[in-house]
């Protein structure tokens, strides 16, 4: 059987997914049905806004299902509808088995990460927190325990020393769409050898987990060595971004900024972490266990994100501040 023989149903909502769903309907394969989150207000307006996947199925004439509960009766019916052969899901929320399980062929999963390191929400942003050297993409089946079904295919890249996450997201984006595309085709011709997560762990390791993101788990920490808030940085940024407060050495308000990219410069000094030494001018760094953050950009609560230049032209008091 061809993959594009194939009836398939495909679930996601942000960008990420829009890539893998633009692959299949360019490639030629029959996709049936979309399913994504119901629109959401937004902006100053609070005005209802389609999800990416929507906006380009729409533009495609898909038809597009988007339930508020995934058990919902009327939804499960539209679903059966549909007749897919196969369920594809990219960047959505976690199934119920009675729609994963619906197709013949089953449903697969796009992750983004060489699993079973990084099964969770955020598996890009934790393994640039964790300063992995590589990273990637996989397929695999799903089953109850979210994210460890049997891995149909997985494709690495490397990290650079300066990515953040945007530019290791747009890279995945890509390679991700492709293997997807791989993933129908194998799967329609019964070219798989599945591999079971368990096997890929060795006696005794435990894999990476990639928990979702909280606001205190973005809070630098100065008191730690320079390469792991470096990494927290890049790893975080630009969403949701690491951050910190500034406190007052005298008198004077708390505030807090955001920090969107550095440079860690290993020095030794005698001063206090989280000590602010700044010219004014351009240079803003903020004292660590074993050097200086190099602040290039950051945006003050309440104001643009800006350079450092531009930030102490409005701000000349930043020397007056301790970051905590």
């Amino acid at each position: 059987m061809n993959g594009k023989d194939l009836r398939i149903v495909f679930m996601g909502t942000p960008d990420f997914a829009v890539a893998s769903l633009r692959a299949l309907v360019e490639g030629g394969y029959n996709i049936v049905g979309v399913i994504t989150a119901p629109d959401k207000p937004a902006g100053r307006g609070r005005q209802l806004q389609m999800s990416a996947v929507k906006k380009y199925a729409v533009e495609q004439n898909i038809n597009v299902l988007q339930p508020e509960r995934l058990k919902n009766p009327e939804f499960i019916d539209e679903l059966k509808a549909l007749n897919a052969d196969l369920q594809v899901v990219v960047a959505f929320r976690m199934l119920p088995e009675l729609v994963w399980n619906m197709p013949e062929m089953g449903t697969f999963n796009l992750h983004g990460s060489l699993l079973p390191n990084y099964r969770g929400a955020a598996p890009l942003n934790w393994a640039l927190i964790n300063g992995e050297k590589e990273t990637g993409v996989t397929t695999f089946l799903l089953k109850h325990e979210i994210d460890t079904g049997n891995i149909i295919f997985r494709e690495k890249i490397d990290i650079a020393p300066k990515d953040n996450v945007e530019v290791v997201h747009d890279k995945l984006m890509v390679i991700g769409a492709d293997l997807v595309v791989k993933t129908v085709d194998a799967l329609a011709e019964g070219n798989v050898e599945f591999i079971d997560q368990e096997e890929l762990i060795k006696d005794g390791a435990v894999a990476k987990h990639a928990p979702k993101i909280f606001k205190d788990d973005c809070l630098v920490d100065w008191s730690r060595d320079g390469e792991s808030i470096f990494n927290l940085i890049r790893g975080l940024s630009p969403y949701p971004a690491a951050w910190s407060k500034l406190l007052p050495l005298e008198g004077g308000k708390e505030l807090s900024f955001k920090i969107y990219d550095a440079d860690f410069v290993a020095e030794e000094h005698g001063v206090a972490p989280g000590t602010i030494v700044c010219d004014g001018k351009k240079e803003f760094k903020v004292a660590c266990a074993n050097g200086y953050l190099q602040i290039n950009m950051l945006q003050l609560a309440g104001k643009k994100r800006m350079a450092t230049g531009d930030f102490l032209r409005g701000f000349q008091q930043a020397a007056n501040y301790k970051a905590q």
